[in-house]
């Protein structure tokens, strides 16, 4: 299993070099997507992280803590990053998934990836009884992550 810190890095990395932005919000939605479809492929687990279901969407608070001076919009940029990181510290079949995922999410904006959050199933079950912009923490189910994406895959 991955750890999030060298995702988070790789996801970095990977953005950095086609010359792409990432900002604190994007890298939330980003880990969330990976270890949703990992989840949903029968993968299991990605990393060893649960998402919890913020007013901006799922966010891994481990990834919250590691950026305290960062706000929402900041960029996170290479000299952001682990300056021991290697990709090689993540598998190549976890590398190419999470390829795979960036495919699909990397070009849409960090709020596109936040509306997007909004109107799924894991993060609305999670926020359940949640004013719009009251906080919350709880935590998103892996179990729903798992089922809703598998049946999108099926769908």
């Amino acid at each position: 299993m991955a750890n999030i810190n060298d995702i988070s890095d790789y996801i970095v990395v990977k953005l950095s070099d086609s010359g792409s932005l990432v900002n604190v919000l994007k890298l939330h939605k980003l880990l969330y997507y990976t270890q949703a479809w990992s989840l949903a492929f029968g993968r299991g687990r990605l990393f060893d992280e649960r998402f919890q279901a913020w007013v901006h969407g799922p966010v891994s608070r481990q990834i919250y803590n590691r950026y305290p001076q960062k706000t929402l919009y900041s960029a996170i940029t290479l000299d952001d990053i682990n300056p021991r990181f290697d990709s090689r510290s993540i598998s190549s079949d976890e590398r190419a998934f999470v390829d795979g995922v960036l495919e699909v999410y990397a070009p849409f904006t960090g709020a596109q990836l936040e509306e997007m959050t909004h109107i799924e199933q894991p993060w609305i079950e999670a926020r359940a009884g949640a004013a719009p912009n009251e906080r919350s923490e709880n935590v998103i189910s892996e179990s729903t992550m798992q089922s809703y994406y598998a049946a999108r895959m099926n769908g």
